[in-house]
């Protein structure tokens, strides 16, 4: 889940990641302090079939970012993931837990014959993109939201999974809270990215990712836009990496799970920190609310 690479292409290419708007891009949860994530059946495997050679025709299938249904037909990302991309290119959700094992099951077939056949299984839901029109913003707001929208398809994810969708803030209440509050409180990441960064003969690489996990984060920082989470394997916790992107960032607040921020950037190893974009900001709930009844 972190930070934005430069385009989703170029990120997925390079990591099974993401891409880059702030910082660097987003990945996948840590291996340190990881769990799966089985019972978070709102979270989700953003996916793409796109022209990876630049010859018109359609010769990649494959998850790129996470993200969470927040209603029944609509999927909560980064804009960063639903940017940029070759003209042709088609969008899915998938609520899978393990992805990747369908993916590889699967990996001899043409790109167009994965898909046809993960939609015909009931493995992807096709759905449409849209992104905030400020984005790529600033670094006060990057606007960096975007929602796979199926309002106007014959098939939703509700039709496929069963799932409850997340529940998101009410106006500014991550300030109503304050620091304190939010320090005290419960926090955790959950996506289908890759692992922190291992070393090898080639440098750097960030194995795994395409299966739904979750890790502890604890509360470091808020602002107008952003909340800092750490994920500090020393400190018992973990977090976002590369293609957890879009992905949620809960907070235990009252005894309810809410939807506090989604995956953006971090630092490029994933070891350290994870930087959230905030649903409760008047810029994320003015995006969402075409979309979305919000509280």
């Amino acid at each position: 889940m972190r930070r934005p690479i430069t385009t989703v292409v170029t990120a997925l290419v390079a990591a099974a990641a993401t891409s880059v708007a702030l910082a660097l891009p987003a990945g996948a949860i840590n291996s340190y302090n990881a769990s799966p994530a089985p019972e978070r059946t709102e979270v989700g495997a953003f996916v793409a079939l796109w022209d990876n050679t630049g010859d018109g025709v359609p010769d990649r299938f494959d998850w790129v970012c996470t993200g969470i249904m927040v209603d029944d037909d609509t999927y909560l990302t980064a804009a960063h993931c639903t940017d940029d991309w070759p003209a042709g290119t088609r969008f899915f959700v998938s609520l899978e837990q393990d992805f990747q094992s369908l993916i590889d099951a699967h990996a001899t077939q043409p790109a167009a014959v994965q898909a046809a056949l993960f939609l015909a299984n009931g493995w992807v839901v096709e759905g449409d993109t849209h992104q905030d029109p400020a984005y790529p913003g600033n670094s006060a707001d990057s606007h960096d939201i975007g929602v796979i929208d199926f309002a106007d398809r014959a098939v939703t994810p509700q039709d496929v999974w069963d799932f409850t969708p997340a529940n998101l803030p009410t106006a500014g209440q991550l300030d109503q809270l304050g620091g304190r509050a939010l320090d005290a409180a419960d926090w955790w990441a959950v996506g289908y990215g890759t692992e922190e960064a291992a070393r090898g003969p080639g440098g750097h690489t960030h194995p795994g990712g395409g299966v739904r996990m979750k890790a502890v984060e604890d509360f470091n920082a808020l602002n107008k836009t952003w909340v800092r989470l750490a994920m500090n394997q020393s400190r018992g916790l973990g977090g976002a990496c590369y293609g957890d992107s879009g992905g949620p960032n809960f907070v235990q607040l009252g005894g309810r799970l809410v939807l506090a921020a989604t995956t953006i950037t971090g630092d490029a190893p994933c070891y350290a920190t994870n930087v959230a974009y905030r649903v409760d900001t008047p810029g994320a709930r003015a995006f969402l609310a075409p979309y979305v009844a919000l509280p």
